[in-house]
């Protein structure tokens, strides 16, 4: 897997949850906070997002909000509303016959299951509210995904069931894509730059294709195609920790995920993620997560079962 790939499926657990609604007249509800990423896809009409700070954001057909961190959001007809008094979501699927009225509103809304503890540093560094407008005339991946959930939402065909989440997973794919490229040049540190730092990409690359490897600093910086010196300095700077800091929080997230969602053993673990010994490991392990391994893989179920986003 690419790094791409590894920060999208780090934190992710089970299927997305959503529903859609018929919005008409005057409304808003308020969603969150949850322990999820929450989404909205403006399928047809428009709106309005009421964030929990700031001002409010118009919306149209093919909008796309994404809040990574759960927060407590509005969403309304208008932009005159506070998120305190609009009412909670019922999170019922109210589809009917769609009038195409200039105040009505189809929307998608829903969230991502995540486990916080093992969400990786891109993900926390997302802004509380990431809006990504729809480009008419150019058929960017997120439009195609949004077309395709349209279509298959409105169609209700065989296979619907496994279809609409696995377009659900397509679409946070290409929604973090967006969001990486807009940012790609606003800024000289930060996760949207490392990512698209080739040198940093490369060695990142290697990392995350290979944890269990003994990496040094000066082989990494091989990789990266830099000097020991300019490579760590860039490395820390952009992704905000040393190269070997961010190795062993990667060598130890990828472990817990072994540990929630397997039966190898700890020795196994241990091994395939560069320890030496379940000991040294199991040391590692307790001072990352505050709990040993062992412990870590009983609650596990616990857990991720937590996670699920609670409809009111």
């Amino acid at each position: 897997m690419d790094v791409f790939s590894d920060v999208i499926a780090s934190a992710r657990v089970g299927v997305p949850k959503f529903t859609r609604s018929q919005r008409v007249g005057r409304w808003g509800n308020r969603f969150g906070p949850y322990p999820g990423a929450g989404f909205h896809v403006v399928l047809q009409g428009s709106c309005w997002l009421i964030p929990p700070a700031g001002e409010p954001v118009a919306l149209s057909a093919g909008d796309v909000v994404f809040l990574p961190h759960g927060v407590q959001h509005g969403m309304s007809d208008s932009p005159g509303r506070k998120v305190s008094e609009l009412p909670p979501d019922a999170g019922v699927d109210n589809i009917g016959e769609y009038d195409e009225a200039p105040d009505q509103a189809l929307l998608l809304c829903g969230a991502y299951r995540l486990d916080r503890g093992l969400a990786h540093p891109f993900l926390r560094s997302l802004p509380e509210v990431v809006h990504l407008p729809a480009h008419p005339g150019r058929r960017s991946g997120l439009d195609a995904a949004v077309d395709l959930l349209r279509a298959d939402l409105a169609e209700n065909r065989p296979g619907a069931e496994a279809a609409q989440p696995a377009l659900l997973d397509l679409l946070l794919v290409y929604l973090l894509r967006e969001w990486l490229d807009s940012e790609s040049g606003r800024s000289e540190t930060g996760w949207g730059a490392a990512l698209t730092d080739p040198a940093i990409t490369a060695a990142l690359h290697q990392i995350h294709r290979d944890p269990a490897r003994r990496w040094t600093v000066q082989e990494l910086a091989r990789e990266a195609g830099l000097s020991r010196t300019v490579f760590a300095r860039r490395f820390s700077a952009l992704v905000g920790q040393p190269p070997l800091t961010y190795l062993t929080w990667w060598r130890l997230s990828t472990a817990a995920r072994m540990l929630r969602s397997g039966n190898a053993s700890l020795a196994s673990i241990a091994h395939q993620v560069g320890y030496t010994s379940e000991f040294a490991f199991a040391a590692a392990f307790k001072r990352e997560f505050g709990v040993a391994p062992g412990a870590y893989r009983r609650q596990a179920p616990e857990r991720t079962g937590a996670q699920v986003l609670a409809e009111a």
